[in-house]
């Protein structure tokens, strides 16, 4: 039996595995709907009082006064546990200030690159003066800086910042994390630089040379450590959860990376299998469960309600572990590959509605009569629009790993508008308004520009619209126009141009907000702009304002 399908029946065993311990669990009644797990990001009083450390002191208390609801009671926070926050978040500045640090980086570096190769699809003689300017080299090299750079670098940081505060105790070990933030970013800085210089691996989200990947899989397993070593020494009865989206993903990486990286052993249809077993389940085993666990926790923190069912948040946790290790397979449609390995995927994919409808259902449950906070809360609206884009990327996903739709989409610009909706509209928006409410708590400052937090919002959002809806229909028509035996192949290319082009409007959209939003990070670093002093700063007088507030 090849690797290939021993990878495949270890994770559908483990899958079974899980099932079991899912069915033991609803024996036990450990499913019993949980109202203390679902509270337990609130220190005791703290319900009811809203937080986004985005706003000014005064659109602090419009958010609270919109807030409010009937039978509401006021109650000063437990300053004890208010405490143990301040410590948590002491333990872990540092090295969540280094993550984001590196991710901003990645993303301005990334994004100009992903606007470079957008722009040659349509200007083919722009750039070509150097190998390392080719399209195919420029696309990969903003590929490897966005996923590894700037989404891995912010979920290690969202996860850094969070552990401490979930499990109400400090960090342990952050020196090792710091080692360990540091390995992960010279791969990335290697990887990217050997793919310049035209040294890859060649799979896609695989590109970084494997000698290289040693050196990133030693750093999550330095990150790895303390994290658990962390969460064996809690100080809370009940795991939230967002430790079990984070915890798990930050485990399911490494084993997705260092399997896929070990040299050879695939080859052929099972390195394809492989590689489609690793590029799917980066996003939704990597990406996609930091990112659900940050709207976990950020979503209801600021709007100071609990999720309405702790329930349904463990439900899509364990369906997501259940189904999506086996979904990539859709992509070999049509490939040299068992047609039972195909339609495993494509029921997997179908099965995924399950996790997303349980998240979906439970946000609206959480949301409803509140929807309108949104227009007080900046990062509240990363948050929706991010959680919107989550449920709307995964329906999609779903049924287009349909054959019947695979048939038109496979191979085209379609498939492109896709990821990008899940990967920016979705884990991006998410990791956006995660960082605007981290960074006052860590750098103790305010966002010295509030407005730009919204000029971000709104170029990265209808960017990344512009982008999808254009690309998605441009796609479409590539693939109708390959299908159509009468109609020469460059009709397919030359059918695209047009929404290649809107691609890049929309391109450019989102590269204007990244430099907006990463020249606010500089400048809140740097402490410019005007001097307040506000519920988000961490001087010895804003720790007396928040043992008052509940900050």
């Amino acid at each position: 039996m090849d690797s290939a399908l021993l990878s495949l029946l270890a994770a559908f065993l483990l899958s079974l595995l899980g099932l079991f311990a899912f069915i033991w669990s609803l024996r036990k009644g450990l499913l019993v709907e949980n109202v203390r797990a679902a509270s337990a990001i609130f220190v005791k009083g703290e319900i009811g009082r809203v937080d986004d450390p985005a706003l000014k002191p005064a659109g602090q208390a419009s958010l609270q006064a919109a807030a409010v609801e009937p039978g509401d009671t006021v109650h000063p926070p437990d300053a004890e546990e208010l405490e143990e926050r301040l410590a948590a978040d002491r333990s872990s500045a540092f090295p969540v200030f280094m993550f984001i640090s590196f991710a901003c980086m990645w993303l301005l570096f990334g994004g100009i690159a992903g606007l470079t190769a957008s722009l040659k699809l349509h200007w083919p003689d722009w750039l070509v003066s150097e190998a390392w300017m080719t399209f195919g080299r420029m696309r990969t090299m903003h590929l490897t800086a966005v996923l590894y750079g700037w989404i891995t670098n912010a979920e290690l940081g969202i996860i850094i910042w969070l552990m401490p505060r979930l499990l109400r105790r400090p960090l342990m070990g952050p020196m090792w994390i710091m080692l360990g933030g540091a390995l992960v970013n010279v791969a990335i800085a290697s990887g990217v630089g050997a793919i310049g210089a035209g040294w890859t691996d060649g799979l896609e989200y695989l590109e970084m040379p494997w000698q290289i990947g040693i050196f990133f899989a030693a750093g999550m397993i330095c990150i790895i450590g303390p994290v658990i070593y962390t969460l064996v020494n809690r100080r809370v009865e009940s795991l939230y959860v967002t430790t079990w989206y984070h915890t798990a993903a930050l485990l399911w990486i490494t084993l997705l990376f260092i399997v896929g990286k070990v040299p050879g052993v695939q080859f052929g249809v099972q390195q394809a299998a492989m590689n489609w077993w690793y590029g799917h389940n980066v996003l939704g085993l990597w990406f996609t469960p930091v990112a659900v666990g940050a709207i976990y926790y950020f979503l209801p923190k600021i709007i100071a309600r609990p999720i309405r069912s702790y329930n349904l948040s463990i439900l899509g946790f364990w369906t997501l572990a259940f189904f999506y290790a086996q979904v990539g397979g859709h992509h070999l449609v049509g490939g040299p590959v068992p047609g039972w390995l195909v339609t495993l995927s494509i029921v997997q994919s179908m099965m995924m509605i399950i996790p997303v409808l349980a998240f979906g259902i439970n946000m609206a449950l959480t949301m409803r009569g509140r929807m309108h906070l949104a227009r007080y809360s900046p990062v509240l609206r990363f948050m929706m629009f991010g959680g919107f884009m989550y449920l709307m990327s995964s329906l999609q996903g779903s049924f287009e790993a349909l054959r019947s739709v695979q048939k038109v989409a496979h191979f085209t610009h379609y498939t492109v508008a896709h990821a990008h909706l899940g990967a920016y509209g979705f884990v991006t928006m998410v990791l956006f308004g995660a960082i605007y409410f981290m960074m006052p708590r860590i750098l103790h400052h305010e966002w010295p520009f509030p407005r730009l937090i919204s000029w971000h919002f709104w170029l990265a959002s209808i960017g990344i619209l512009i982008y999808f809806v254009f690309l998605s229909y441009g796609g479409w028509l590539q693939g109708l126009a390959m299908l159509d035996p009468a109609r020469p192949f460059i009709e397919s290319v030359r059918v695209t141009i047009p929404y290649l082009e809107w691609r890049s409007v929309g391109g450019s959209l989102m590269v204007a907000s990244h430099v907006v939003f990463v020249l606010h990070f500089l400048a809140m670093v740097l402490h410019m702009g005007p001097n307040r002093v506000g519920a988000a700063l961490f001087s010895t007088q804003a720790q007396a304002m928040e043992a008052v507030n509940g900050k």
